[in-house]
């Protein structure tokens, strides 16, 4: 997990809480939204807002995310073209994982899944107006709730929204966010280094492949994890693919052979 600082988008977090903050402040959406937080207690928007304000500058420079891309069925054994010519570089994979992992309730290790949205300002707020109209629908039942819960769930979907929010150009890579704040939720399960990524000495946060079944985490184990590798447009395929069934078993994978296939899309690099 790298830094959002370091992300090849280079407004990472800061277009999202662009969408967010034009939202919230300039738009009726958002006013509507401030009344609604005022109809279910005087203090929540203060509150909201201040919570918001104070966790603000840590979104870009104390977040680390890892990245996944949603993968086609009709992609199984060529992969897709933008992702080889934006990633793959001159000997690429795409590691293909059962995702069901990415979804699950857990919080065994401090870091959350979200699917990325896509969205200009309009858009944003757009998708935010349907949320207001349920929050509107549901004005006694948050009452009911309290203040402080309230208070908690939407800082989380503020911060999400930022974090998880990207432009509207992106859109084919169908991004999945694994998100870690170590200041705000701090995870002794995590390792923390110090790498040279790119060329660039950086921090990581590397999330242990193991199952915590106990505390609703499974899935996540080599074995049941990784779903194919597909060994991306290269001049030796069959000596990496080789490589790769070494790897595989090594770690335990059954019948590694049939986890391995190689990309037959004409892609040549300069």
């Amino acid at each position: 997990m790298r830094s959002t600082t370091l992300m090849n988008d280079f407004r990472e977090v800061e277009h999202g809480l662009d969408c967010l903050t034009n939202t919230y402040k300039y738009t009726d959406v958002g006013k509507r939204f401030q009344s609604c937080l005022n109809l279910i207690s005087p203090k929540l928007r203060a509150a909201v807002e201040e919570s918001f304000d104070a966790w603000r500058p840590h979104f870009q420079t104390q977040t680390y995310l890892t990245c996944f891309s949603e993968h086609r069925s009709s992609e199984d054994e060529l992969g897709r073209l933008s992702m080889w010519r934006a990633y793959g570089g001159k000997t690429g994979v795409a590691i293909v994982v059962n995702g069901g992992v990415l979804a699950r309730e857990s919080d065994a290790l401090q870091i959350y899944s979200n699917p990325v949205l896509y969205a200009d300002r309009e858009n944003f707020t757009k998708h935010f107006a349907s949320i207001v109209d349920n929050v509107n629908n549901e004005l006694e039942y948050l009452r009911e709730v309290g203040s402080s819960a309230l208070q908690g769930w939407i800082f989380q979907m503020f911060r999400t929204a930022v974090l998880c929010t990207k432009h509207p150009g992106f859109e084919e890579e169908m991004e999945w966010r694994v998100v870690h704040s170590p200041v705000l939720e701090k995870s002794d399960r995590l390792a923390c280094s110090v790498e040279l990524v790119g060329g660039t000495p950086q921090v990581i946060y590397k999330i242990p492949l193991k199952d915590f079944p106990e505390e609703g985490l499974f899935g996540l184990e080599i074995p049941k994890f990784l779903d194919r590798i597909i060994i991306g447009p290269t001049n030796h395929p069959r000596e990496m693919a080789k490589a790769f069934y070494k790897l595989l078993e090594e770690a335990g994978v059954p019948e590694p052979r049939d986890k391995v296939v190689m990309s037959r899309i004409p892609l040549r690099h300069n």
